[in-house]
């Protein structure tokens, strides 16, 4: 039964070629669109649970609240983890990352830059499991000066990975480091990401008030970690009583499974992806197999007018309604399988594509050749029944004597729900229309928007040498002897960075110097740092390299520390600044100038406090450039040209700083390009079901179009008779799309403290492009039927 079943199934399909072409295709490109969106959540969800212990590992963020504001990082102190692991049995181990930055990397004639260097503790891997190639886990950064690398750092240095263990490489200032394991190539659904670890140096054990690390505590089995995170905000009281004043600090504890979407704090390691996106990724994978299946039950319904009488046949003969259920359904999941064959050779033709678009390096067995095949094997069969039920049910319920006869019966209710399956569609295809628009308007923004410095022709780059750092002044010198450098700033860590810097300091309100340590931003910059960046001062004067007292007790603070602590005159105010020894005296400094407020990373994050020290010898490792317009080449060559003056040993290495900017929206320009990637293949997909109930609509009304041609009807006229009730579908689609498409728009606006406006002409364009597109589906079939032969109509029937 069953195999005659699939064999009259296949007959049919192949005597409807032109609707069997129309949904096989719209189904492949339906299901391939869905595994590939499908790859890419599962991705996302899977970040950090390779590890062992992932449920049981916690990041130690915490957040400081003071009457006139608020500050949330992820950053902490060196003396939080083993303090941590001291006072609380609950924890098992504790461990720090403290992100180093760039730095070179020497052995033998091979020089290489690294720009993912970790200082971190030597229990590292009894926290976090990532497999080693060669070393011991226990013992790898277990001694001072060890160094773990990946795979693919090995292969740089040594050609091979089996060649490091043991060897001995040079770091700055030509220290020593022995490489005691090489690890694999670290997955990429870490949101920990370094080419090298480093032991951690001894001087990383002071300093309460220098948060420049990450900590990481693995609890113990069967810990409440919502109990555990209570029991642990005694923490500050017993600790840092009197830094905290009358600001309220408040520790938490985030799960390690939870920070690649759910985090964006202050300071975070590196960009983290974003829940949303995976909700409304997720929505756009399962609307697109819908509008898929859609087709086929729009088709299939449209098309029973020309089943009826094979129904009633069946039914004469003996056939029960759930035999031709089974055979209804048998066509629809041979269709769905010939789809699901396509949709497999599509998903692998297309998913090299797709990675560049998503930056990510997804396989369509990634997570294994029989899950996988079960995954799509249930979903073929999930397509096949969703998109063939509905028609199974309405052809199989023809009653048998009208069957017979040819008589449709309730064709207006069948008209009707095929009316709300194209207006659904076109809810969904404009509704991502809307969507794509108002992503690109909010890049665009984000790419021109005053940041309160000129950030076109300037470049930066890092000095790796301390030789170097020691001699910048020189360097800025002879940078500026050409006429094609206009300016030029030594810097701390650049601007553009998800980690400026930052640290405790305490403010003069009232004429006192508060107890209470606020976190801030902190920016280490020299004098020509304004002038290079074309940042104004509001209030105060800038650094002055002749005064002795501006190089190490004098600050910049910009205007919103000055609104947020209420200064009224802020110049000559006192600051004072924590030292990594809380048992040291505090660092005594002036204010002597306001900083017109200018961003220092992206715009999801609204301008906070910030205070600019004076940089000092080896703290100026960064230096901004700015070049001449239309002589970039030329001030490239010259600048490479003095780097080898004073480091000839090291590649020249830079990025400007637009560039840098725009690499924080990576994550938000991808989700937009694959948004409107599968806005193009949602439209397809719907105008391939629209084109096919245009081209049945105008089969069944061949000998109406002929008697009006006849009658002196023109093209245009048929062409409207045929178009207009698919348009105004289309109508109707928009002004449910309308508000759909602007609450999903506003809610994900929401995420940039600075943002686009939604106009009124965004959905308009949205709706007219739908219509374009669908009344040129339609006419393109609606002009063939207009212009056939009348006679030929008149005899078709």
């Amino acid at each position: 039964m069953l195999k005659n079943h699939f064999k009259i199934a296949f007959r049919n399909l192949l005597k409807n070629k032109v609707f069997s072409v129309i949904n096989l295709l719209g189904l492949a490109v339906g299901l391939a669109a869905f595994w590939m969106i499908g790859l890419y959540v599962a991705d996302e969800l899977s970040y950090d649970r390779f590890h062992e212990n992932s449920d049981r590992i916690y990041r130690v963020t915490h957040e400081a609240n003071w009457e006139t504001g608020q500050f949330k990082t992820a950053l902490t102190s060196a003396p939080y983890a083993p303090t941590l692991k001291k006072d609380y049995p609950e924890i098992e181990q504790a461990v720090r990352f403290a992100p180093e930055g760039g730095g070179l990397i020497q052995w033998g004639k091979t020089q290489l830059r690294v720009n993912d260097m970790i200082f971190t503790d030597g229990n590292v891997f009894q926290v976090f499991q990532f497999p080693f190639l060669y070393g011991d886990p226990k013992t790898a950064l277990s001694k001072p000066n060890s160094l773990v690398i990946t795979e693919q750092l090995a292969t740089k240095l040594f050609g091979s990975p089996a060649k490091a263990l043991n060897q001995t490489v040079y770091l700055e200032n030509n220290l020593g480091n022995v490489i005691t394991g090489v690890l694999q190539d670290l997955p990429t659904n870490s949101h920990l990401q370094f080419s090298a670890l480093r032991s951690m140096p001894a001087n990383f054990t002071d300093g309460w008030q220098n948060f420049n690390l990450y900590t990481y505590v693995l609890l113990r089995p069967n810990t409440d970690a919502v109990a555990f995170e209570k029991k642990i905000q005694r923490f500050f009281p017993d600790h840092l009583l009197q830094e905290m004043g009358k600001v309220n600090y408040q520790l938490n504890l985030q799960p390690l499974v939870d920070i690649h979407l759910h985090s964006h704090l202050s300071f975070e390691m590196s960009a983290n992806g974003d829940a949303t996106y995976v909700l409304v990724f997720s929505i756009v994978a399962v609307l697109v197999l819908l509008i898929a299946a859609i087709n086929y039950m729009n088709l299939s319904t449209a098309r029973s007018s020309l089943r009826v009488r094979e129904v009633g046949v069946r039914k004469a003969i003996g056939s029960e309604r759930n035999q031709l259920v089974s055979l209804f359904l048998a066509e629809s999941l041979l269709l769905s399988l010939f789809a699901a064959i396509l949709g497999i050779l599509l998903t692998e033709l297309l998913l090299p594509f797709f990675n560049t678009f998503s930056g990510k390096e997804l396989s369509l067995w990634q997570f294994g050749v029989l899950p996988s095949l079960g995954f799509l094997v249930f979903f073929c069969l999930l397509t096949g029944l969703l998109s063939g039920t509905y028609p199974a049910l309405f052809l199989s319920g023809f009653r048998t004597i009208p069957a017979l006869k040819g008589q449709l019966g309730s064709s207006a209710t069948n008209k009707r729900f095929r009316q709300s399956l194209v207006t659904f569609q076109f809810v969904i295809t404009i509704s991502m229309l809307v969507g794509s628009a108002v992503i690109y308007q909010q890049m665009h923004y984000t790419a021109t928007k005053d940041l309160g410095f000129n950030r076109e022709q300037t470049l930066s780059f890092h000095i790796d040498k301390m030789e170097v750092r020691k001699h910048i002044s020189a360097f800025k010198e002879q940078l500026l002897k050409s006429p094609l450098i206009t300016a030029a700033a030594a810097v701390g860590n650049p601007i553009g960075n998800n980690n400026i810097g930052s640290r405790g300091y305490h403010f003069e309100t009232n004429g006192k110097v508060s107890d209470a340590s606020m976190m801030m931003q902190r920016l280490d910059a020299d004098e020509d740092f304004l002038t290079t960046m074309e940042t104004p001062l509001v209030a105060g004067r800038n650094f002055d390299k002749n005064r002795e007292t501006d190089v190490t007790q004098a600050v910049l603070v910009n205007e919103t520390l000055v609104k947020k602590l209420g200064w009224k005159d802020p110049i000559g105010k006192i600051v004072e600044a924590n030292t990594e020894d809380t048992e040291s005296p505090r660092l005594h400094f002036q204010v002597i100038g306001v900083v017109k407020d200018f961003h220092t990373y992206s715009l999801q994050h609204t301008i906070e406090p910030l205070v600019i020290q004076r940089a000092l010898g080896t703290q100026q490792d960064n230096l901004y450039v700015r070049i001449r317009p239309e002589q970039t080449e030329a001030a490239l060559a010259y600048i490479q040209t003095v780097y080898r003056q004073f480091d000839p040993a090291s590649d020249f290495e830079y990025s400007f700083l637009d560039q840098n900017f725009a690499h924080q929206y990576e994550s938000e320009q991808k989700q937009g390009q694959l948004l409107l990637t599968f806005t193009i293949l949602t439209i397809f997909i719907a105008c391939l079901g629209l084109f096919g109930l245009v081209t049945f609509t105008a089969e069944q009304r061949t000998k109406e179009i002929g008697i009006r041609k006849v009658l002196g009807a023109s093209v245009p006229n048929i062409v409207g008779m045929l178009s207009k009730d698919f348009l105004l579908l289309v109508g109707v689609a928009a002004l449910v799309a309308f508000p759909l498409a602007w609450y999903a728009m506003h809610r994900w606006l929401e995420d940039f403290a600075y943002r686009i406006e939604m106009h009124w002409w965004v959905f308009a364009g949205a709706g007219l492009m739908a219509l374009l597109i669908a009344l040129l589906t339609v006419s393109t079939q609606a002009i063939r039927a207009a212009t056939a032969n009348p006679v030929r109509s008149l005899k078709s029937e």
